[in-house]
């Protein structure tokens, strides 16, 4: 073990094992910004995250007491043999928690305190009015809630026809379709039934007052029920309560913890705004009260660029005005000088990018005078517009001053260029990476030729030139009105290869987004925030590859979304052993009964419950991880079990299935994509967005492409290295090659710089966006002089 001083500068790490890290041993300086790089894979967030911050945190809830512990979410204890030097630290992950419509860029920034605040002690009152304390202002307390919406701004109705969508059927064929399915459906209607209820009518042919009653009523009679089942089956006569349709859906909708169940129960609602509070979710006696002339709820609803000017501008009406709008104003700069100025007070968190909460959060640390600290972001410069880049970047440097240390792990090559010491991990992805092949100042990685990262540092070739394609044809959208475009006449050549470019804001997303990809879906061009449309029918499908998860829970993965589990699953059914067993394909499945480990449900670990500490997890006993029982892993196909074969790489199986063909087309897609270190059966919620939305591309790719298709892209390249976007653009211009079209909302301006068409949104963000400034070639709109983008486009051109 190194001899360490007490006041080493050196966060030191020894024997670094987490995911793929391979014994890692690494010294990083403090009080300084380190950058983490590497491709996709490679190990650089396991080393940041997974073992610098996770074992800072657990050393953290070691001095808690044991109690405490248990009723705080822990990230365990890392593989690593040790660390010394490490500070306390904070994590500003992509990550959110469960989204909520209570949640808002007020609450996540507490500017909504200081604005609650400022309305209760120096807010404008009528005559005899009763100062109101300041939780009267907020929606989210009894003391401020409108008492009719709850605070919600929203009262959620239902109706006849929602609840039953075809009165033909008789309820025991189904008609009210709002109720659940399997037994508790059948329950409902037998207890109907006992009732004296005619559930073989056609809905239609009931009396009026029956209906309402079934569908409405907030009685909740308990009967004894005799129910009529198959022959054969034990028929025991039980106690039923019956619950009509809408206290089924409102109770569903309101309290369920199933994202499935609540989505169901939503078809059958229609939200309405509230005549007494008007959509502010306020009482009438808060709304009463004015600042500026205007309630709290028209100040939240502001972007934070005008909020900051309307309270700038403010008469001066005594100390504690100037306190608080004084204190209100700082904070407010700092979330306008991170790209956030568009954004306002009342916007619920759930429509917020990962990259603006993140920023947020970022802004909030800023303002909290912590020093000492070691912060650990994850990427804070996704879903920036190079201008707001700049800003990131002095933001960060005023963390430093004050006296932190800021690890981040970043692609960005302008933050990248920033750092003062750089870690760079790989030099590939998955087992072929998990490696430090540099950790010093950037310039030297210049003499580390194993390095990924450095070739876009240091010897970043010129671009092949490439003939600017010529469009087969025009998709034009008029009188686009949404959000904060308004009156835009928007032209997408077809055939070729749009960058959609802006800054934060600006309306890319709500153009392309919603409203082109709305409109294509519709098929009709009316609606969707768009007057008419023209050109629609050149586009025969429309394909928009996202970066939301393609699962929730670990029995999702690689295998299972791409449909190559199904492809495995057939081979081994038709092996010898196989087939003498009786084995069909639902045996190989983890999901249900039958050939899955019934000890861990085919989860592969089990939970275990530790009295005054957290839930741990362990590998299974019984299956020790690999999900089946032992029968199920007697039957191999060409010597590997199920199991075996799930924990291949697709590098690796993209060999061992090479006389497969319906794998290999899979397998050829993923690694097509850059895909190649990830294991088959690696679960989803181990997967990065960027992963993800390859993973999609990847499936759109295997596919047969009939007609024209439109692909839409949202920001693609987040959290790729340039490495990884290298291999990504040349599988989007090889559809467009095939003669489909492509079109991407995009900040890396080595992206924009390579396409056939820019549509440049802005000049600002918020009120101030939303308009098209340019649109034309990449060098034609490098030239627009009110585009804020042209600087930054200019200069990766003439890079090339």
């Amino acid at each position: 073990m190194p001899s360490v001083s007490a006041h080493d500068p050196y966060v030191r790490v020894r024997g670094a094992d987490e995911h793929n890290l391979r014994h890692v041993d690494v010294d990083i300086p403090r009080d300084a910004l380190v950058v983490f790089t590497g491709v996709s894979g490679s190990g650089k967030s396991s080393l940041a995250f997974g073992t610098i911050y996770a074992e800072a945190q657990r050393r953290y809830f070691e001095s808690v007491a044991p109690y405490a512990r248990r009723l705080i979410h822990q990230v365990g204890a890392p593989k690593v043999g040790e660390i010394s030097g490490l500070p306390p630290a904070v994590s500003l992950e992509q990550r959110r928690s469960a989204p909520t419509s209570r949640s808002s860029v007020g609450t996540v920034t507490t500017l909504s305190n200081s604005l609650r605040m400022l309305f209760s002690r120096a807010g404008t009152y009528p005559p005899g009015a009763e100062r109101l304390d300041s939780d009267a202002f907020s929606p989210n307390t009894a003391a401020g809630a409108c008492p009719e919406c709850h605070g919600l701004g929203r009262i959620h109705r239902t109706s006849e026809e929602l609840l039953v969508p075809d009165p033909s059927l008789s309820i025991r064929e189904g008609a009210i379709e709002a109720w659940p399915g399997a037994w508790q459906g059948k329950n409902l209607r037998d207890v109907l039934d006992t009732l004296g209820y005619d559930v073989d009518r056609p809905w239609r042919e009931l009396e009026q007052r029956d209906r309402d009653w079934i569908l409405f009523t907030d009685e909740q009679p308990v009967v004894t029920v005799h129910p009529v089942r198959d022959a054969g089956r034990i028929q025991r006569p039980y106690q039923g309560t019956y619950m009509s349709a809408r206290r089924y859906v409102m109770h569903t909708f309101a309290d369920s913890k199933s994202q499935t169940l609540r989505a169901r129960a939503e078809r059958f609602l229609a939200a309405e705004p509230r005549p007494v509070c008007g959509g502010s979710r306020l009482r009438p006696e808060a709304l009463a009260v004015t600042f500026g002339g205007r309630t709290i709820a028209e100040l939240a609803g502001l972007p934070l660029s005008a909020l900051a000017r309307l309270l700038g501008s403010a008469r001066d009406t005594g100390e504690t005005s100037r306190v608080l709008t004084g204190d209100l104003l700082a904070r407010i700069a700092v979330d306008t000088e991170l790209g956030l100025g568009c954004l306002s007070l009342d916007r619920t968190t759930p429509t917020l990018s990962s990259g603006e909460l993140q920023r947020l959060r970022l802004a909030t640390q800023l303002r909290s005078g912590l020093f000492g600290v070691v912060y650990v972001l994850d990427e804070p410069s996704a879903g920036l517009h190079p201008a707001d880049t700049e800003a990131l970047l002095v933001v960060l440097g005023r963390l430093k001053a004050a006296g932190n240390s800021v690890f981040v792990v970043e692609h960005h090559l302008d933050v990248v260029r920033s750092a003062d010491w750089l870690v760079d991990v790989g030099p590939h992805a998955g087992e072929h990476g998990g490696r430090v092949l540099h950790s010093g100042p950037p310039a030297a990685l210049a003499e580390v030729a194993e390095s990924a990262t450095r070739r876009f540092l240091f010897d970043r070739e010129p671009a092949p030139p490439r003939e600017v394609r010529k469009p087969s044809g025009r998709l034009r959208l008029n009188g686009v009105e949404r959000h904060n475009v308004r009156g835009v006449d928007a032209e997408f050549p077809l055939g070729v290869f749009t960058a959609v470019t802006g800054v934060s804001g600006s309306g890319k997303s709500t153009l392309v987004g919603q409203v082109l990809a709305g409109v294509l879906a519709d098929g009709t061009g009316a609606g969707m925030g768009c007057a008419s449309a023209e050109g629609l029918e050149a586009v025969d499908r429309l394909v928009q590859v996202d970066q939301r998860p393609i699962g929730r829970t670990p029995r999702s993965n690689l295998a299972t979304y791409t449909g190559l589990f199904d492809v495995v699953r057939k081979l081994f059914t038709g092996t010898h052993e196989a087939r003498a067993r009786g084995y069909k394909a639902g045996r190989f499945s983890f999901n249900v009964a039958g050939g899955r480990c019934e000890t861990c449900q085919g989860e592969g670990f089990v939970s275990v419950e530790l009295l005054f500490l957290p839930s741990t997890y362990t590998p299974c006993p019984d299956c020790h991880g690999a999900r089946y029982n032992p029968e199920t892993l007697e039957v191999t196909f060409q010597g590997l079990s199920i199991a075996e074969v799930l924990d291949l790489t697709v590098e690796a199986a993209a060999e061992f299935f090479a006389g497969t063909p319906a794998a290999v087309r899979s397998l050829r897609a993923l690694l097509d994509v850059g895909l190649g270190y990830l294991r088959l059966g690696q679960p989803a919620t181990e997967l990065s967005g960027g992963e993800a939305q390859r993973i999609k591309l990847a499936s759109e790719l295997q596919g047969t492409r009939r007609g024209h298709t439109l692909y839409v892209l949202d920001e693609p390249t987040t959290g790729l290295h340039p490495a990884d976007v290298e291999v990504l653009m040349r599988q989007l211009h090889g559809l467009v090659d095939q003669g489909h079209s492509v079109v991407v909302v995009e900040h890396d301006m080595a992206v924009v710089a390579g396409a056939d068409w820019v549509i440049d949104l802005g000049p600002g963000g918020g009120d101030e966006g939303g308009s098209i400034v340019a649109a034309g070639p990449p060098a034609e709109v490098a030239r627009a002089a009110e585009s804020r983008t042209a600087p930054y486009l200019a200069r990766e051109l003439s890079s090339r």
